[in-house]
């Protein structure tokens, strides 16, 4: 990134403040995002709790105690007046951060049937085939944007607007952990069992909430997965060999 953001701050209460980087879902916003992010983590004010990124912005959590005691700020001023300078300031730097590359998993879906019982419906809100569907969904390398709503599940972007599908008009009381869907541009994976409203068009035997693990997800901000599709005995085998 070489181009210095425009920083929009929002209040979170009397210990937050989002910062906004952009508008909109693109991964050159969300590489802003990530900088920022590390620049945060690696040069952290007196006070600082955590930062959570999300598609374009970043909510930095402080203490304003801390902050409030504190005599390292470059300027006097309420713990928010502080944070925020010192966020702008920061990211002045932006382009400095390194910029690392996300690993690459591969996410294996066994599509349709009962594992995918919403696929026929997408297939015919688009006039596709079952097949197409599946073609177009394991075609691309989807960035994962940040994790959230359930432990592990990613929020992706890169999925084919041919294919993007409005939620179901009544949610599910139940969705199985793995169950990929799709639900208007999006496209995600069920982690654990949940209600939800996405057209369910798969399944992965690929655990992607490690509770055992730090961090306990499979998948990080900034990695990519790909989608691959893969037979019922295939499936068994997954769920067999996890056994």
């Amino acid at each position: 990134m070489k181009k210095m953001p425009t920083l929009v701050s929002k209040v979170l209460g009397d210990s937050a403040l989002i910062i906004k980087l952009g508008e909109g879902i693109h991964p050159d916003i969300h590489q802003q995002v990530k900088n920022l992010t590390q620049l945060l983590n690696e040069h952290p004010f007196d006070g600082f709790i955590e930062s959570v990124p999300a598609y374009n912005n970043l909510t930095v959590y402080y203490s304003p105690y801390i902050v409030h005691r504190s005599n390292t700020f470059a300027i006097s001023g309420t713990p928010l007046e502080k944070v925020n300078y010192y966020i702008n300031e920061l990211a002045t730097h932006i382009s400095e951060a390194q910029e690392t590359e996300g690993k690459l998993v591969e996410i294996p879906v066994l599509y349709g049937g009962d594992f995918g019982p919403d696929l026929q419906v997408v297939a015919e809100f688009h006039g596709l085939s079952i097949e197409e569907v599946i073609q177009i969904h394991t075609e691309p390398e989807y960035l994962v944007y940040m994790i959230g709503f359930a432990p592990g599940f990613p929020f992706l972007g890169g999925m084919d607007e041919r294919i993007a599908t409005p939620r179901k008009e009544t949610p599910r009381a139940a969705i199985a952990p793995g169950s990929v869907g799709i639900a208007g541009k999006q496209t995600g994976v069920y982690p654990l069992e949940t209600p939800g409203g996405w057209q369910i068009i798969g399944r992965t035997p690929k655990a992607l909430f490690l509770p055992d693990m730090s961090p306990p997800s499979l998948l990080q901000s900034g990695d990519k997965i790909k989608f691959v599709s893969i037979s019922s005995e295939e499936y068994a085998h997954y769920e067999k060999v996890k056994k």
